[in-house]
């Protein structure tokens, strides 16, 4: 049986040191890892922002937003392989279901 899917949006900032190549893999790396278990909807890559603050004397980072689909305790590992990944700064994974 098929475990219930919810809507989730995510939001992780990459070093801005990376090279395009390697900024490119870390994107497929996460979208394959999605997909994997869910559903990607969409993959917006924002670009290079200036941060609110700084993190470590960094003062910008490079921006990328998916949607997707997955079961509700997917989130959980995404967030693991997030903190455990060289060159991810800061993540975000937002429920869209819950109002």
């Amino acid at each position: 049986m098929m475990a219930e899917m919810h809507k989730y949006e995510t939001i992780f900032i990459a070093k801005p040191d990376l090279t395009e190549e390697a900024f490119t893999e870390l994107t497929e790396k996460f979208k394959a890892l999605i997909e994997k278990h869910g559903k990607v909807e969409s993959v917006e890559d924002w670009g290079m922002k200036k941060l609110a603050y700084e993190i470590n004397y960094i003062k910008e980072g490079h921006y990328v937003l998916i949607n997707f689909e997955a079961p509700v305790d997917f989130p959980e590992e995404l967030t693991r392989v997030y903190n455990i990944t060289d060159g991810i700064m800061r993540s975000i994974i937002v429920n869209k279901d819950e109002k």
